[in-house]
């Protein structure tokens, strides 16, 4: 079992920052990764770290969006810089500490929220124009 807790979130202007954390519980392998809700029923995959630490961002927030781990105190942060309002949802991190993000049979799996078991309560975002 791994407890996740995502905080930081509020609102904020177009073009504006906002910084994200998720605490968690230790565990010695497997990948993280940051969600966001919006109105519609899916969850998107927005960056996920993989268990060699690679890092992959979805297009709709690369250069926008920067993920930071610090191992020492289990907290995963995502900074999110020049925010539009599609950025609006509810932002969840997620883990997975059984394995990575890729399946044995070669599969990327980084951005499945079926992926991920373990899920935080999630932290809302709200971006005003």
């Amino acid at each position: 079992q791994v407890q996740l807790s995502e905080s930081g979130g509020g609102s904020v202007q177009t073009g504006g920052s906002l910084l994200l954390s998720c605490s968690y519980d230790s565990f010695a392998s497997g990948c993280m990764a940051w969600f966001r809700q919006g109105p519609g029923p899916e969850r998107e995959g927005l960056v996920s770290i993989d268990v060699d630490r690679t890092i992959t961002y979805a297009d709709s927030v690369r250069g926008r969006f920067t993920v930071a781990a610090d191992t020492a105190t289990y907290n995963l942060y995502l900074v999110m810089n020049n925010v539009k309002p599609e950025d609006s949802g509810m932002y969840y991190c997620a883990a997975n500490p059984s394995q990575g993000g890729w399946t044995f049979g070669g599969q990327w799996r980084g951005f499945d929220p079926s992926w991920y078991p373990y899920w935080g309560q999630g932290t809302q975002v709200n971006v005003s124009t």
